[in-house]
């Protein structure tokens, strides 16, 4: 296995704040490839990724304002705005979705490859020099989101990638990683 690999994986962080720089649609593309391989029962590929751009990223703010806000009869003019502009903190999202493409295989476990997918792009997406951040929270599972992304009941959106240029002087220094030997264990003994 290649240092190099490895390297990125321990370097690898996430980016709140980002520059208005991003990957166009040709680079999101080839790192993509290098996603699809992922490792995935059956093949069934159970995820798609909706790319944001410009003021496409507004309608998703509408829609988490929609969905936040909606269960109040007046909704505060401050409050949308601030939904709003949630989604303008990156020039690039990507709005994560696994599809539940088969009854047999259980529904976790095909969550669980579009989490894989959406980590694999994120690595990817850091390797090649962009910042990013993987954004969820309660707004993921609303009516009007839910209606946005034209999502059906097997399906659930597993939040947005927010991409961006990595801000000049933004600290490069890895994080202090816990110890690997914390999460390896054995069968208790009989």
């Amino acid at each position: 296995m290649s240092n190099d690999f490895l390297e990125t994986m321990a370097a690898r962080r996430s980016s709140s704040s980002v520059t208005e720089q991003a990957p166009d649609d040709d680079e999101l593309a080839r790192l993509l490839a290098a996603v699809v391989p992922v490792a995935d029962h059956k093949g069934l590929r159970p995820w798609r990724l909706v790319v944001h751009r410009g003021d496409e990223r507004l309608r998703v703010g509408d829609a988490l304002a929609r969905g936040d806000l909606g269960k109040r009869h007046e909704q505060d003019p401050k409050a949308v705005a601030k939904l709003r502009k949630k989604t303008t903190r990156a020039p690039l999202l990507l709005a994560v979705i696994a599809e539940r493409r088969s009854s047999s295989l259980p529904k976790w476990e095909q969550e669980a490859v579009a989490s894989g997918a959406a980590h694999l792009l994120e690595l990817a997406l850091f390797a090649a020099g962009w910042g990013v951040m993987w954004r969820t929270g309660s707004g993921t599972d609303t009516k009007a989101v839910r209606r946005l992304y034209g999502l059906h009941k097997r399906d659930r959106l597993l939040g947005w990638l927010y991409v961006g240029g990595i801000k000049p002087g933004s600290s490069s220094k890895a994080k202090k990683r816990p110890d690997p030997d914390e999460f390896l264990t054995r069968l208790p003994q009989e």
